[in-house]
């Protein structure tokens, strides 16, 4: 088990390169300007050979220069006795996130050609998807304004990050005429497809739009041999959840962040 979550935890920083990194006797000090707990925490990656209490001490100064709290996610791979160290010192929990996987993509029968560097349409509800394998100015755009997001400093460095994504992805695209009304993104890693940005406009919710962009990033990566899938969710969003569990997700682990 821990294995695979090693894997899907690499993956996963694949996936979502911070604005600037910094690597500190095997932890990795991520930020962005606060966009996410996820792009602004620590990480441990590698053997420590520095006492935890002065490693602890130092993230704090780093963040503070950044403007920002210190912020360390905890997954099943860390030692529990270091959550009880941060917990003494002060952190609590933020930012309870489920990872679940799904094993094994959709039967296609013999088409596994693979289509890279295609764009290609889907019709549904009066809605039209669009995958392509890139990622266009207008789909970050339309996140930001999915997700209500002004902060002027996340505007400028967050597309940057996008385009530091170093695996190859599949963007989707969800218009209704020209208006933009649904985002996901699907990042191809070894064998796995990481599913990201789901996002539905809120005049279009509960309507099966988030199923279908889902159900697009599977079947896109399933043609090009993917055979697992993950994705994350915060833990307590029973429709979220309930939504995976029906394409075929399942719950593989929790993790969290502790911020003081």
């Amino acid at each position: 088990m821990n294995g695979k979550i090693k894997t899907i935890e690499d993956l996963s920083l694949n996936a979502w390169p911070s604005h600037q990194i910094q690597y500190y006797d095997g932890w990795l000090l991520r930020f962005s300007y606060f966009y996410t707990h996820r792009t602004n925490s620590v990480e441990q990656v590698g053997t420590s050979t520095i006492p935890r209490e002065q490693k602890i001490r130092y993230c704090e100064e780093e963040y503070a220069k950044w403007g920002t709290p210190a912020i360390f996610k905890i997954t099943p791979l860390i030692d529990s006795s270091f959550d009880d160290l941060l917990e003494a010192r002060g952190y609590v929990i933020e930012h309870r996130t489920i990872v679940m996987v799904r094993d094994g993509l959709p039967d296609l029968g013999n088409d596994t050609s693979g289509r890279f560097g295609t764009v290609r349409h889907r019709e549904y509800g009066g809605v039209r998807l669009t995958c392509s394998a890139f990622i266009p100015d207008a789909w970050i755009d339309a996140l930001f304004a999915l997700k209500n997001t002004t902060n002027i400093m996340h505007r400028a460095v967050v597309p940057s990050m996008y385009r530091a994504i170093p695996k190859e992805t599949l963007c989707i695209q969800v218009r209704d005429g020209k208006r933009f009304i649904g985002t996901g993104l699907g990042i191809l890693d070894r064998n796995f497809v990481g599913v990201y940005a789901i996002h539905v406009h809120p005049d279009y919710r509960r309507k099966g739009i988030a199923r279908q962009i889902v159900s697009m990033i599977l079947e896109e990566a399933a043609h090009r041999g993917i055979t697992g899938a993950y994705l994350q969710v915060v833990s307590d969003n029973e429709p979220a959840k309930n939504l995976y569990r029906g394409l075929g997700f399942r719950e593989f682990y929790e993790y969290w962040f502790r911020v003081r």
